[in-house]
């Protein structure tokens, strides 16, 4: 382990980490997400449906199949214990190249019962062509959303059926080509933080009485690259993927954001959750699916066990 600023980042030998393989050869995991009893829900870009990894367990099951609900290829995922759903951001990724199951179009936030797996909510993105790209959840329970395919985040409020624009700006730097918001998360202070997959910048939307104020771009310790999923690590810490191979920790201080590496090498990772003392990353290999010079992945696709500091 190394020292830096103040924290201990694990430098983890490949003999540390844990594996779980997920079955099938066309998952390409793009999310994870932890429930408080410490089981992992994974999506996949290409496949489709959700698998479940239970605490303990050294194998991951196919939980919601590929096009149940009307599902297609599935992104972010939340746990939403209050509600006791598991949300999932499901779009028809065709346009991308990624016919994925089923022939529903449109873009859609699911719901699903986390005890039974039964589909429970379902809410149309209101704008065609959206994709929906990961969640956080309001202290009200309002329920917020990046579409990467336009610089949205929307918002579906408690008891709703109707997502609502509840802000678009371009201060978020819509590429013309390539992804924009990804991963979003709220911080102690109550404001949103979001990041931009392709321009990999980080930003802070402030919040007053549940409405959008100032958009700031933090200045980051060092340049991102592919910035991905993120994750509230409770107060002004976040947890975050780089496509380009590591998982970070990042602290925000004003408008600066540190940026930790916790481990580098990971093939193409997508998000990363927190569980105990364990960071868990789904290595997404998203370059072979998007690159056909990059050639086929290495299987079984994988999520990755990393051991946290102690």
């Amino acid at each position: 382990m190394v020292v830096t600023a103040g924290f201990l980042i694990s430098t983890a030998s490949a003999e540390d980490m844990k594996h779980v393989a997920l079955p099938g050869n066309n998952v390409y995991p793009e999310s994870i997400a932890a429930a408080s009893d410490g089981t992992l829900y994974i999506s996949g870009l290409a496949s489709g449906g959700i698998y479940r990894v239970k605490p303990g367990a050294s194998v991951a099951e196919e939980w919601i199949k590929p096009g149940a609900y009307d599902t297609r290829s599935t992104f972010g995922v939340l746990v939403d214990e209050a509600k006791g759903l598991l949300l999932v951001c499901s779009n028809d990724a065709s346009g991308i190249g990624v016919p994925g199951p089923g022939a529903v179009p449109g873009t859609f936030i699911k719901g699903f019962d986390l005890k039974t797996g039964e589909g429970k909510l379902s809410v149309a993105f209101p704008k065609a062509g959206s994709i929906c790209n990961d969640f956080a959840i309001g202290e009200d329970g309002s329920i917020f959303a990046t579409n990467t395919s336009s610089p949205q985040i929307l918002r579906l409020k408690p008891g709703s059926n109707e997502l609502e624009v509840w802000l678009e700006s371009a201060d978020f730097n819509q590429p013309k080509e390539g992804a924009g918001l990804d991963g979003i998360a709220f911080g102690g202070d109550g404001n949103l933080y979001v990041n931009t997959y392709t321009n990999a910048e980080l930003y802070r939307v402030d919040v007053k009485d549940g409405k959008p104020g100032n958009i700031t771009k933090l200045k980051t310790s060092r340049p991102l690259k592919l910035a991905d999923g993120l994750r509230s690590t409770g107060g002004q810490s976040f947890i975050m993927a780089e496509g380009s191979g590591s998982i970070d920790r990042l602290t925000v201080n004003g408008d600066e954001a540190n940026v930790e590496t916790i481990k580098e090498g990971l093939a193409g990772p997508t998000s990363v959750a927190l569980v105990g003392n364990t960071y868990w990353v789904p290595e997404g290999q998203l370059a072979h699916l998007f690159d056909a010079k990059s050639g086929p992945p290495t299987l079984p696709f994988r999520i990755v066990g990393i051991p946290a500091s102690q």
